[in-house]
């Protein structure tokens, strides 16, 4: 949403000026935003298969750039939220988790806490980290949001992306897909294999990805919504908790 990912290292200038806009029109507290890493973490991060953990020296370079690459693509983020007043403050998931095998293992909170209650809005994003077992990982914008929204004890958590929500199949290459507006986990889990699977660069799993890695979140009883965030005024409506188009995923029955 927030870069072209067909072109690599290219924002989306528009997308963060509009999406900012809303976040402030919102005036939503507390507030912690993760982004992902778009074309700037994911091509860097397969050309050097920092994703499969360290391997040789060669990588070295990889995860340095990976991490330039996301903190140049954090500042474009953070200076716009600042310029709509939001006072945003950047949050390196690197320099405060350490994964194990790719999953959070070690996470120092009491800064985020901290920031939280002083009324500051952290801004995180996926991130190449350091990884007790396989020296090194990446640590995707969407397990960090479940991990954060179970330690911190959210009360939802709002995805945005480029398509209505959750689809019967992939939306942008089958006409009869058809939108879910509620799901539970486990009936997600029955039709997993249905959801669209990624079709550019991307190292962190793509929709299926981004969908069970809510999972842990939604059992412990925080709400899920997908959105669509390429159209306006969607991220406002759903941090205001008013009726928008997009999939809910909660804990339950499922809605008809």
């Amino acid at each position: 949403m927030i870069t072209n990912k067909e072109k690599p290292l290219t924002p989306n200038l528009p997308a963060i000026e509009r999406l900012t806009s809303e976040i402030s029109r919102a005036n939503v507290s507390p507030l912690i935003l993760v982004h992902g890493g778009g074309s700037f973490g994911h091509p860097i991060a397969k050309q050097y298969s920092i994703e499969e953990g360290y391997k040789d020296k060669s990588q070295m370079m990889g995860f340095s750039k990976t991490r330039q690459a996301m903190t140049t693509l954090n500042k474009l983020v953070v200076d716009s939220l600042i310029q709509h007043n939001i006072p945003a403050v950047t949050v390196q998931p690197s320099s405060c988790t350490i994964t194990k095998q790719g999953r959070i293992s070690i996470m120092e909170e009491r800064p985020l806490r901290k920031l939280i209650e002083t009324g500051f809005v952290p801004v995180l994003y996926g991130d190449a980290v350091p990884d007790s077992d396989i020296g090194f990982a990446i640590l995707s914008g969407d397990q960090l949001v479940s991990s954060l929204a179970t330690r911190l004890e959210a009360e939802r958590i709002i995805i945005g992306i480029d398509v209505d929500g959750l689809y019967t199949s992939d939306p942008k290459t089958d006409p009869e897909a058809q939108l879910i507006q509620h799901i539970t986990p486990q009936e997600l889990r029955k039709m997993q294999h249905k959801i669209g699977k990624v079709r550019v660069t991307d190292v962190t799993g793509g929709m299926l990805g981004k969908v069970l890695e809510l999972m842990p979140a939604v059992e412990k009883g925080i709400q899920a919504i997908i959105v669509n965030a390429a159209k306006p005024s969607n991220v406002y409506k759903a941090l205001k908790g008013e009726r928008v188009v997009g999939t809910v995923i909660e804990r339950g029955e499922a809605v008809a």
